[in-house]
């Protein structure tokens, strides 16, 4: 599937990791002028892969006169309203952008590390077998709105979307986003003359959008195969437990100073580049996410085993309290009380009591 390669290519790119590209078959990245990084079609260099709908999107509804207005689709799907319409646009531009990779600032860095993280972990939904059904349930609803919330969307658009079993549709109308994707690509695709001064695309490169568009909701909805974060000299015991959310669960329910262990290893044992900072933020944040999410009281175990190295323990309760949003917003849905975990708000910085005054 050209996604896991485009995968590769996306992370020895936003890391500078200096790698060999792998070989893809439409698409591939290039500069921009503005610093980003995009994803464009083989040989349209003009046009990259988020801004081909540009010219397509609607006229806002809430500020525009929709008097006798109607959807584009709405032959296809005569349940669907202009304001439906916008907020499926929306998430199709959002889902897109998951290939981007825009210049890092303070502004930014959190919303990035946010909604990739929980892109990566959308795509391992599906192999999860140590969480029940219903925590498998939560915890996607937690990646998937955190995904939307740190693209970021507006609050309509975060709130009109819901899981269905695999599907991921539009709560209000009951519209699978993948059919609805489809009939998309296909209605610009089949009646591209009448479009010609909004298209530079050809209907064929526009199905090859669709491919591309459709593998990344799979990823999104948890259906398509694993994504991995590829090999790195010295983390792979970590590598092992962010690839696998289930050695992580698994390992922790045999010996939590297991995974503390590689936790430490993982930001002393090597020196630090971009991908290894990635890769130790993506192992505090499985211990926020797959631990935490379930069972806040954990911590204490946490601090406890770094009791001995209080520096480090710093860093690493700092940087599981500042480098996401993810603990406030758990902190929020189960009415916990921050202030019940004094040994933890003690290792905060200047920034985290900031952020939990």
């Amino acid at each position: 599937m050209e996604l896991d390669a485009l995968y590769h290519n996306y992370l020895n790119l936003k890391f500078g990791r200096g790698l060999p590209l792998l070989k893809t078959d439409r698409f591939e990245y290039a500069l921009c002028e503005d610093g980003s990084t995009e994803l464009f079609l083989k040989g349209r260099e003009n046009e990259p892969f988020t801004d081909w709908t540009s010219d397509l999107r609607p006229a806002d509804p809430h500020y525009t006169d929709t008097t006798g207005k109607a959807p584009v689709l709405a032959s296809r799907f005569g349940q669907l309203d202009v304001y439906g319409e916008q907020v499926l646009d929306y998430l199709l531009l959002t889902i897109n952008a998951t290939t981007s990779i825009a210049p890092i600032h303070p502004y930014n860095v959190m919303n990035d590390r946010m909604k990739h993280y929980c892109f990566f972990q959308l795509a391992q939904w599906e192999c999860l077998s140590m969480l029940s059904d219903e925590q498998k349930a939560g915890l996607r609803d937690f990646f998937f709105w955190f995904y939307l919330y740190a693209h970021p969307v507006n609050g309509e658009t975060l709130d009109a979307f819901s899981f269905r079993g695999p599907d991921l549709t539009h709560t209000k109308t009951g519209i699978r986003v993948q059919d609805y994707f489809e009939a998309y690509h296909d209605h610009y695709a089949h009646h591209h003359a009448a479009y010609n001064d909004c298209l530079t695309l050809s209907p064929q490169e526009i199905e090859a959008c669709c491919g591309l568009t459709l593998q990344l909701l799979e990823a999104v909805e948890g259906r398509s195969s694993r994504l991995k974060l590829p090999p790195e000299a010295g983390l792979e015991p970590a590598l092992r437990l962010i690839n696998q959310a289930d050695d992580f669960l698994a390992a922790y329910a045999r010996n939590r100073s297991e995974v503390f262990g590689y936790m430490r290893d993982a930001l002393t044992g090597v020196p630090s580049t971009p991908y290894r900072k990635h890769i130790t933020s993506m192992l505090l944040h499985n211990y926020v996410c797959y631990i935490l999410y379930f069972d806040f009281d954990q911590i204490v175990e946490l601090v406890e085993f770094f009791r001995d190295d209080p520096t480090l323990c710093r860093v690493i309760v700092n940087r599981m309290f500042t480098e996401t949003i993810f603990i406030q917003k758990i902190l929020r849905q189960n009415r916990i009380d921050l202030r019940n975990y004094a040994n933890v708000t003690a290792l905060f910085d200047e920034n985290a009591r900031q952020m939990y005054r």
